[in-house]
Parts: structure tokens; C-alpha cells; sequence
């Protein structure tokens, strides 16, 4: 008796750290090779639950209606968010927070990338087509 509850207790241990495991990477990302980014834009500034994401892939460029545009971009920079080109936008002045978040893989190198925008305007003016998760 005290076998079958040890290995019943064994395999319920082991389903919850699948499970658990399992939610821990991006949807499909974890079996892809090659580069991706998992991309959330949260309305605020990111405190709150994580939204669902988008899943970019740049061989071949999938993921959001702007993702060859993205590739493209994060190619010239070397999958590097932070080294992206700033574009010349006039943004209001009109404060709504929101926060982009990107985490993934890129030639090789993990990619984890995090910042609070004032609003989605210069979020897009800094990040180009990277987060344009809404179309």
C-alpha cells in the first residue's frame, strides 16, 4: 500500500513540474530554433498580470502584421531592441503608460528586453515595428 501511494504521489509531483514547466516558456518557443521574440505590449506601466503576446518569428517573418518589417529591423541591429534606430515621430503629449516587453532568442544570445513608454506613439518612434502586435 505504501508503494502504490508513493509512486501515485511521485507522478502527480511529476505532472505538476510539467505542467508547471510547461507554462513557463513562450507558447511554441521552446522547440523553435532560429530567431524569435515573444512580444507583449501592456497598457500601463506593466505591473499588472502580463497580457497574451505575439510569438515573432523572423525565418520567415511571422507572427504580426508588421513582422518583415520587424525582422528587418532587429536584423540591422543585431536582434539588440535597444540599438534600433529612433524614428522622427510627433507624438502628443498625452500621458497612457505602456510597457513592452520581449523575450527570446536571437542568433544564439537570449534576448530580454523591458521599458515603459509614455504613450504607444514613442513606444513605436523608439522600437520601430517590433511591438505593432495590434496590426
Amino acid at each position: 500500500m505504501t508503494r502504490s501511494i508513493t509512486a501515485v504521489r511521485g507522478g502527480l509531483l511529476a505532472a505538476t513540474a510539467a505542467l508547471f514547466l510547461g507554462t513557463a516558456a513562450p507558447p511554441a518557443a521552446a522547440h523553435d530554433s532560429g530567431n524569435w521574440l515573444f512580444v507583449t505590449v501592456t497598457q500601463g506601466d506593466g505591473r499588472s498580470a502580463e497580457p497574451p503576446g505575439r510569438l515573432l518569428r523572423c525565418d520567415p517573418p511571422q507572427g504580426h502584421a508588421k513582422a518583415a518589417q520587424a525582422c528587418a529591423q532587429l536584423t540591422e541591429a543585431g536582434g539588440d531592441i535597444r540599438r534600433l534606430p529612433r524614428e522622427d515621430a510627433y507624438c502628443p503629449m498625452v500621458y497612457a503608460p505602456v510597457t513592452a516587453h520581449a523575450r527570446g532568442e536571437w542568433n544564439g544570445r537570449p534576448v530580454e528586453y523591458r521599458e515603459t513608454f509614455a504613450n504607444g506613439c514613442g513606444m513605436a518612434a523608439r522600437t520601430g515595428s517590433v511591438f505593432a502586435v495590434d496590426g
